[in-house]
Protein backbone atom coordinates (compact mmCIF):
# COMPACT_ATOMS: atom_id res chain seq x y z
CA UNK A 1 0.00 0.00 0.00
CA UNK A 2 2.93 2.37 0.80
CA UNK A 3 4.51 1.46 -2.81
CA UNK A 4 0.57 3.17 -4.07
CA UNK A 5 0.52 6.51 -2.10
CA UNK A 6 3.66 6.99 -3.14
CA UNK A 7 2.87 6.69 -6.86
CA UNK A 8 -0.56 8.29 -5.82
CA UNK A 9 1.61 11.59 -4.84
CA UNK A 10 3.97 11.40 -7.84
CA UNK A 11 0.88 11.09 -10.25
CA UNK A 12 -1.21 14.60 -8.73
CA UNK A 13 1.94 16.37 -8.38
CA UNK A 14 2.75 15.79 -11.96
CA UNK A 15 -0.81 16.27 -12.97
CA UNK A 16 -1.34 19.87 -11.08
CA UNK A 17 2.45 20.71 -12.45
CA UNK A 18 0.62 20.33 -15.75
CA UNK A 19 -2.83 21.96 -15.01
CA UNK A 20 -3.24 22.88 -18.89
CA UNK A 21 -4.40 26.41 -20.16
CA UNK A 22 -7.78 25.90 -21.57
CA UNK A 23 -10.69 24.34 -19.64
CA UNK A 24 -10.99 21.35 -21.85
CA UNK A 25 -6.79 20.49 -20.97
CA UNK A 26 -7.54 20.73 -17.44
CA UNK A 27 -10.82 18.72 -17.99
CA UNK A 28 -8.79 15.87 -19.13
CA UNK A 29 -5.01 16.19 -17.36
CA UNK A 30 -7.68 16.39 -14.08
CA UNK A 31 -9.78 13.21 -15.45
CA UNK A 32 -6.48 11.33 -16.20
CA UNK A 33 -5.24 12.00 -13.00
CA UNK A 34 -8.02 11.15 -10.98
CA UNK A 35 -8.65 7.69 -12.88
CA UNK A 36 -5.18 6.98 -12.31
CA UNK A 37 -5.35 7.22 -8.61
CA UNK A 38 -8.39 5.18 -9.02
CA UNK A 39 -7.16 2.82 -10.24
CA UNK A 40 -3.91 2.92 -8.20
CA UNK A 41 -6.57 2.46 -5.02
CA UNK A 42 -8.31 0.27 -6.26
CA UNK A 43 -11.70 2.01 -6.24
CA UNK A 44 -13.90 3.93 -8.73
CA UNK A 45 -12.26 4.73 -11.63
CA UNK A 46 -14.89 6.75 -13.26
CA UNK A 47 -15.84 8.04 -10.59
CA UNK A 48 -12.30 9.61 -9.51
CA UNK A 49 -11.99 10.74 -13.30
CA UNK A 50 -14.94 12.56 -12.10
CA UNK A 51 -13.88 14.05 -9.29
CA UNK A 52 -10.25 14.87 -10.30
CA UNK A 53 -11.73 16.34 -13.35
CA UNK A 54 -13.80 18.74 -11.45
CA UNK A 55 -11.21 19.59 -8.80
CA UNK A 56 -8.65 20.40 -11.57
CA UNK A 57 -11.10 22.67 -13.53
CA UNK A 58 -11.84 24.41 -9.77
CA UNK A 59 -8.02 24.50 -8.85
CA UNK A 60 -7.16 26.28 -12.12
CA UNK A 61 -9.61 28.85 -12.66
CA UNK A 62 -9.62 29.78 -9.06
CA UNK A 63 -5.51 30.12 -8.88
CA UNK A 64 -4.71 30.66 -12.56
CA UNK A 65 -1.32 31.97 -11.98
CA UNK A 66 -0.37 28.71 -10.40
CA UNK A 67 -1.12 26.47 -13.59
Amino acid sequence: MQIKSVFLVAVATAALAGCGDTALEQTLLGAGTGAAAGAVLDTNVAGGALVGAVANVAYCQQYPSRC
